[in-house]
């Protein structure tokens, strides 16, 4: 492969759209056998949802955003990130347009949902406020760090608790779906079925390390801000798998498998911060964060809010037979990237 600093921005740009290609067909794929594995391994949709479609499909963005922090790109590292889990959010709400039964957010009520939701405003929340603590890191590590690393560990072990032995229940209706295995006797071998899900996540990891250079190089020849290119482009493009798989999921009926594998995915996509902050070399990552990344992050708090009141109200139909929570997550995230684009072109 020719260096990425000779490459031209036609060339850049080829390899950029190749890699998001291959990480929407691999995420399609992914939806599947994470599913089927919900089912034999007995863990629930929530739990595979947040922990192996969330992982799985954030890996190429992770990696982008490590990837970028080693080389000195903090900007991007962050915007990525962050911008990743606003477009999820919103993408959340492009699949309550698919389902048209019932608002997703109704007819996927779950506990654990609702608790990786709360544990993602945690996460967005300790985030936002590392740039205001002292400028200090331990080699080179800033303690907000293994903070977010152990708040992340301990949420998935609750919404996990939540999901063997609940405390409460959300009302059921007719609309309500409820998580309920397939039969296990029509899926491939256990092993198999991991074996296909390490292949597509090395896929999915492979795919966004090779974005990051492209997107380094459409950010300086073209004069674009690398948090524009993060939140507007590499964000976007990483985040094709949980559009695809949200879509997918909801059209073979595992809506809680849909709902959690967005905010299982976004609260993991906090972690690419985190990581990021220890791949950063020149100090800590969060000290980094320019206006328009806080201002993103901020907006992401927003929506994540929004959404977890939505998953507590549980409208049966609104506007457009979609949730008023759905309607206003749209309009903040047009609203917030037309903000961006205005202001720094």
């Amino acid at each position: 492969m020719l260096n990425p600093e000779n490459w031209t921005l036609m060339q850049a740009l080829l390899v950029f759209s190749s890699c998001a290609l291959v990480i929407a067909v691999a995420g399609t794929r992914i939806t599947l056998i994470v599913d089927q594995l919900a089912d034999r391994t007995g863990i629930g949709e929530a739990a595979a949802g947040a922990v192996l479609l969330g992982a799985a499909t954030s890996i190429g963005g992770s990696v982008l955003s490590v990837t970028a922090a080693w080389n000195g790109n903090a900007e991007l590292a962050v915007s990525n990130a962050l911008g990743g889990i606003a477009v999820q959010t919103f993408f959340l709400a492009v699949a309550d347009m698919v389902y048209r039964r019932a608002n997703l957010e109704h007819a996927a009520a779950s506990v654990p949902n609702m608790i990786q939701n709360a544990l993602l405003i945690t996460l967005l929340a300790l985030i936002m406020i590392a740039p205001l603590l002292p400028d200090v890191t331990f080699w080179g590590v800033h303690p907000v760090t293994p903070v977010l690393f152990i708040a992340y560990m301990y949420g998935i072990h609750l919404s996990q608790s939540a999901h063997i032995s609940p405390m409460w229940a959300p009302t059921r209706t007719r609309e309500t779906r409820e998580d309920q295995p397939d039969d296990t006797s029509q899926m491939s071998s256990m092993g198999r079925l991991w074996a296909e899900f390490t292949l597509l996540f090395v896929i999915l990891g492979v795919a966004g390390w090779t974005l990051e250079p492209s997107a380094t190089v459409i950010a300086s020849q073209t004069g674009l801000t690398q948090t524009i290119v993060g939140v507007m482009l590499t964000a976007i493009s990483t985040s094709i798998p949980e559009l695809v798989t949200s879509i997918a999921a909801v059209r073979r009926g595992a809506l809680t498998l849909a709902v959690g594998g967005i905010i299982g995915g976004n609260a993991f996509d906090t972690l690419f911060t985190a990581a990021s902050d220890i791949s950063y070399r020149k100090g800590s990552i969060y000290h980094t964060m320019t206006d328009d990344t806080l201002f993103w992050a901020g907006l992401t708090l927003l929506m994540s809010g929004i959404l977890m009141m939505g998953l507590i109200r549980r409208e049966r139909q609104g506007p457009g037979r979609i949730g008023v929570e759905s309607v206003l997550l749209i309009l903040l995230y047009l609203g917030g990237a037309w903000l961006l684009i205005d202001q720094n072109l």
